[in-house]
């Protein structure tokens, strides 16, 4: 297999680094949040800057999309998550259950619930019913830096600052095992969508796979980049992810054989000239958005053939 990327466009207005993106109320609705405190919504079919804006009294580092019940959660710099009901386009609640930046916050309809962690290497497990804290946990003394929840919902897996990966049952929210992934920080954790496979990219600069069914033993290990991994997004065919890095560059990789296919640059493709932190695969339209420290979003067309 061998893949192309083309650079449908670039979008600007945000006046910081972005750190986060995801879907929208619509399938071609994003919305991006950063630095500069604000929450933006983008069209990906007209490639315009929506009307929406959220702003917030610490720099979004992380937002979550419950389009079930129309709200935006949005974790802060600071430590808060503020709940949007964008039905009645207002804030509903301000929770503070962490002291340090939440980096990520994922839901489950299943047990209706959401989950974030944060700076503060605390795990905070929320009702999506009452918006309050059903349980908080100190699962490490580093950071916490990003969630993935099994496709099933069973199982949730989170990457830590001490450079191992945590999962937990989503059942009975007990830990099920606790491995070391990584030499340095574990940055980014995701379920392969069609093997029973965890991939963890790290601050060595390492993409790792691990067998869950194995007991997580390490099936490969590939020098993915130069710098930190931030991210790893599959594409809605599931049939190649991409890994987002400090080094300023976009890999596509194949998904089935987790083999390297096409690194996308300033250089060559007119990417990112800084960190690239956050990646969001959309569905209609197909496109990989990307963005950053340089304050832009990318919008890439990828093919593989």
């Amino acid at each position: 297999m061998t893949a192309q990327a083309h650079k449908i466009s670039g979008l600007t207005g945000h006046q910081g680094a972005i750190y986060a993106l995801e879907q929208g109320p619509e399938k071609d609705i994003l919305f991006s949040g950063g630095a500069d405190k604000l929450i933006t919504a983008w069209n990906l079919s007209t490639l315009e800057n929506l009307p929406f804006q959220a702003n917030f009294p610490a720099p979004v580092y992380s937002i979550c999309y419950i389009p079930e019940q129309k709200l935006l959660l949005a974790g802060t710099s600071a430590g808060s998550i503020h709940v949007i009901d964008l039905e009645n386009k207002k804030e509903v609640k301000i929770l503070q259950h962490h002291t340090a930046q939440i980096f990520d916050i994922r839901y489950s309809l299943r047990h209706r619930s959401f989950y974030s962690v944060g700076g503060d290497g605390n795990f905070a497990h929320c009702s999506l019913d009452s918006l309050s804290l059903l349980r908080i946990k100190k699962l490490t003394e580093s950071k916490l830096r990003q969630i993935d929840i099994s496709s099933d919902e069973s199982e949730l897996a989170i990457a830590s600052g001490d450079g191992s990966i945590i999962l937990l049952d989503l059942e009975n929210m007990n830990q099920k095992i606790q491995f070391q992934a990584h030499q340095f920080s574990a940055n980014a954790v995701k379920y392969h969508p069609n093997k029973t496979l965890l991939l963890s990219g790290g601050k060595d600069a390492l993409l790792k796979a691990w067998d869950l069914e194995k007991g997580c033993v390490n099936t490969k290990t590939t020098a993915a980049h130069n710098f930190a991994i931030y991210d790893i997004q599959f594409n809605p065919e599931q049939t190649l992810f991409a890994t987002a890095s400090r080094d300023k560059t976009i890999k596509i990789w194949d998904a089935t054989s987790l083999e390297f296919l096409l690194r996308i640059s300033s250089e060559k493709q007119e990417g990112h000239i800084n960190s690239v932190n956050t990646l969001f695969w959309n569905t209609v339209p197909s496109c990989l958005v990307s963005a950053g420290d340089d304050r832009s979003l990318l919008v890439w067309e990828v093919k593989a053939n």
